[in-house]
């Protein structure tokens, strides 16, 4: 088992791009657990994940590519940018960041699919039952808006 720690400043200039460094990380090892904890030094403010990973063992095959947001078709692009304001202004709300909460993988792979219920929900890429049960709920009233 490999370990790699990730800082996820909060200031607009570098949280972006700490959050997807990490996502692009996170989508090509197989995780095995995860640890955050918030920081502060005084000056400066992050999260500390350190994530416990091994390598991918199934190659992933020419026609299973990784879903990006230009799969998407117009209407699932609108939804994929609801889902990902409601998570973004959830993370505010509980004061995280927006990656604790899903990654754009798995808001992308959600707009595709459109599951229609908690159980479907949790089959998708990405997702599972935990994350089903407890943000599903939002989830679902998004994608019956559209």
């Amino acid at each position: 088992m490999n370990i790699r720690v990730f800082n996820i400043r909060l200031s607009k200039e570098f949280c972006i791009v700490d959050q997807n460094r990490m996502n692009e990380f996170l989508d090509s090892v197989e995780v095995k657990l995860t640890s955050t904890n918030f920081v502060t030094t005084g000056t400066t403010d992050y999260w500390s994940a350190v994530v416990f990973y091994d390598t991918k063992k199934n190659v992933e095959k020419p026609n299973e590519n990784k879903l990006s947001y230009e799969d998407l078709s117009h209407d699932e692009k609108q939804i994929f940018t609801a889902l990902k304001q409601w998570r973004n202004d959830l993370a505010i709300k509980l004061d995280w960041a927006p990656f604790m909460i899903c990654h754009n993988s798995h808001l992308l792979n959600i707009a595709k699919k459109k599951p229609e219920s908690n159980k479907e929900l949790s089959f998708v890429k990405g997702f599972g039952v935990t994350k089903a049960e407890k943000y599903g709920e939002d989830i679902l009233a998004i994608l019956n808006a559209f």
